[in-house]
Order: C-alpha cells, then sequence, then structure tokens
C-alpha cells in the first residue's frame, strides 16, 4: 500500500473518530474476476439517506432497542443473517441472495463526506471525490474511456435509466440514457424515413440504431409507455437488465431511486420505510430475472449518500446521519457475508455522539469493483478515477 492510499484511509477513519477498530469479519472476498467484456456493473443510487441501522438491523448490539424504542424490531422478526445482524422483513430476496452466496453486505459504510446535506453527500458520492466542490465529472464517467480499452462492445459503455442523467454518469464521454416513453409513437414511414437519412452518418446513424433497440426493449414491457408507471423502480430495474444482457448493449447500468429521507413515522414492521424496502426489494428481483444468464456475471451495487442518526426522534423518525449499510449483489459476487469494523452505538462510539461511526469508505468499494471486476488497471483509477483508492483494499 503506497503513502498516498494508506494517508487517504487514514483521514477517513480519523474524520470518524476512530483511533482503531476491531474487524467484526475477517478478509472479504466479494466474487471472481472474469473476461471484463462479459462483466456487467449496475449501480443503484438510495436518494434521501437511508437507514442502514434499519435496513441491516444490528440486533446484537445491546444499545440498539434503547436508542430506538418504537423502531426497533425484535430479533424474531428480522430475516437473520447471522447472531448479531439481520435484514428487514420486507428485503425478502436480498435474504435469500444473501443464504446462496449472492449478497454481500457492507455496514458502517460511508463517503469521505462528514456533513449532512443531501445534495452535497451525494456529489461527493457520485464524483468519487473528498469533498463536494473538487470536481464535477462523475467517477463512472471518468471510467468510460477504461471500459471501452478493456471491451469489444461498439455501444454506449454505460447507461442511466430513469428521467435524469444522474451525476456519476456527467463528464466530457458519451453515454447513453433511456426513460419510459411519454410521447406518441412514429408512423412506421417515419421512422423508414429516418434511417435511410441516418444510414450514412457515423455519428447520428449508430445513435438512431441504438434509439430503435431502446424502443423494441420497452415495449417488450407491459405498459411502459405509461409515465406515472414508468416511476415504479421495478420498471426502471427490468429495463436496465434488458439492456445489459444484450450482445451489444452497455456495461453499466445507474438506477436512483428517491424517498429514503424519514424524518417523521418512519415506521418499523409497516409503514413509509417498509414500503421503500419492499420496492427496492422487489426492484433487485425484477433485474435479476430481466438479466437473466447474464446476471451471472453481473455486480449490483445498492448505496446512499449517507445515514441516519443512530437514535429515533421525537417524531418516530430518524434525522440526517453518518454511516449507513450498502449491498454488493450478483452472480459474479462470493457473497453469504457481512463486511464492517462494527464501531457500536454505545454512546462513546457514536460519532459526534449521534451517528453509526463510518469504518469503511464507499470510495474503496468503487475502486475494488472497477479494478477487480471491470478490469480496469490499479493505477488509472488511483490516479484517473477515484484519487487515492487503488482497488486492492478489497479482494473481489
Amino acid at each position: 500500500m503506497s503513502d498516498h492510499i494508506f494517508n487517504t484511509r487514514r483521514r477517513f477513519l480519523q474524520g470518524a473518530g476512530l483511533a482503531s477498530v476491531t474487524p467484526f469479519c475477517p478478509g472479504l472476498s466479494l466474487g471472481a474476476t472474469g473476461s471484463a467484456s462479459d462483466q456487467r456493473f449496475v449501480m443503484v443510487i438510495l436518494r434521501g439517506a437511508m437507514d442502514g441501522l434499519a435496513a441491516v438491523q444490528p440486533y446484537g448490539d445491546a444499545a440498539y432497542t434503547d436508542l430506538r424504542p418504537t423502531l426497533a424490531l425484535n430479533e424474531n422478526q428480522l430475516l437473520k443473517l447471522d447472531s448479531f445482524f439481520g435484514l428487514h422483513p420486507q428485503l425478502m430476496t436480498l435474504a435469500q441472495l444473501y443464504d446462496e452466496g449472492e449478497l454481500t453486505v457492507f455496514h458502517a459504510l460511508a463517503s469521505p463526506y462528514r456533513e449532512r446535506s443531501h445534495f452535497d453527500g451525494q456529489n461527493v458520492l457520485e464524483t468519487g471525490l473528498d469533498s463536494p466542490d473538487q470536481g464535477t465529472s462523475g467517477w463512472l464517467n471518468r471510467s468510460v474511456p477504461y471500459l471501452l480499452t478493456n471491451n469489444s462492445n461498439n455501444g454506449a459503455a454505460a447507461m442511466g435509466i430513469g428521467q435524469t442523467t444522474p451525476k456519476i454518469l456527467d463528464g466530457q464521454y458519451d453515454t447513453g440514457s433511456w426513460a419510459p416513453a411519454v410521447l406518441p409513437e412514429p408512423s412506421t414511414s417515419t421512422v423508414s424515413e429516418l434511417l435511410s437519412l441516418y444510414n450514412h452518418d457515423s455519428f447520428l446513424g449508430e445513435r438512431f440504431t441504438q434509439g430503435l433497440l431502446a424502443k423494441e426493449l420497452a415495449a417488450s414491457m407491459e405498459d411502459a409507455g405509461n409515465s406515472r408507471r414508468g416511476q415504479n423502480f421495478s420498471v426502471l430495474a427490468t429495463a436496465a437488465g434488458n439492456f445489459l444482457s444484450q450482445d451489444n448493449g452497455p456495461l453499466i447500468a445507474v438506477l436512483e431511486s428517491s424517498g429514503w429521507d424519514t424524518h417523521a413515522n418512519q415506521g418499523s414492521q409497516q409503514g413509509q420505510l417498509a414500503n421503500q424496502f419492499a420496492e427496492l426489494d422487489a426492484g433487485m428481483l425484477a433485474l435479476k430475472n430481466s438479466l437473466g444468464s447474464t446476471w451471472n456475471n453481473t455486480m449490483v451495487l445498492v448505496v446512499t449518500e449517507f445515514g441516519r442518526t443512530a437514535a429515533e426522534n421525537g417524531t418516530q423518525g430518524t434525522d440526517h446521519g453518518t454511516a449507513s449499510a450498502g449491498f454488493l449483489m450478483g452472480g459474479a459476487v462470493n457473497g453469504g457475508r457481512i463486511h464492517t469494523q462494527w464501531p457500536g452505538l454505545s454512546a462513546g462510539n457514536l460519532y459526534e455522539g449521534r451517528d453509526l461511526a463510518p469504518t469503511l469508505a464507499t470510495h474503496e468499494v468503487f475502486a475494488a469493483i472497477l479494478n477487480q471486476h471491470l478490469g480496469i488497471d490499479e493505477a488509472s483509477i488511483e490516479t484517473g478515477i477515484i484519487p487515492g483508492f487503488n482497488g486492492r483494499s478489497l479482494h473481489l
């Protein structure tokens, strides 16, 4: 490990207020490497700050129920992962993937950002930098030239699925996008005329053909033209799987899910947050089904900009916090394990006396996926994509 990497990781832990931590789970193996041209990656961003303590409840930590007298579930309500952690009961697909060795759980996970602004936190998560004012391009956009070098795919290397292109794909390199159709369908004659017009244009012709592929895939989904239903996360997840499973489809898809800001009436086994978990879980099942055999070569990373307070507030909700939980799933994942250096929830262990303390960096996970799953070399990651991280810390 270089001095630069060591210093970056040391600053991360010092920012959490931790002098040292003890691994709760020894070494991590997330998955197996393969041909970079065969690998697929899906990034899922949960916007609004998901409550990782509710998603993956540390029922073995005695302080948890004291901090959350109305929100904590008892251990018999949880989908137990081991003798310490359990998934929320609405995350049934994730629990099955864990049992099948296709899901790794990250806990006490956070980006280098240590404030509690959604906008700034999402900026740091998506730019892959240390602070929100360091740059504007997304780390997946900066990955594009390396991905095109490592595979024979002739289409877009990365694609955003949804109504807007996320910052993580912003930058100087071309990426694709798809959203549910809301405009009237063009006539067959119009399509033929456009094909003839663009046929000899190397730039527009290729993009028009890709657009027709998007239309064909979208048409295979029931009611894909309905704009309201198009916002349903499972519809977007199905579209992502359809695109990635094509021979000339993208290597990467980015999905977004909003509504995770649960300041009041968060709920426990049922309620606002439980509904969010159910939608996420259904989306992951839809993604797996639409990927088909491509699932075997895929990793799906689910992360959020920061976590929520360890203690519930006076309106039976939780406020903006620091560390959260994340999920890595897919057929390319060597899962069935929890990766955390658990800091504990007793008063003296909380970050700034209120939050789950971070002990694992999102950027460390990003770098490992880029290096070991997508085949980008360590030096390129450390200097050009995720500064200070090279992908060696976590072994895929």
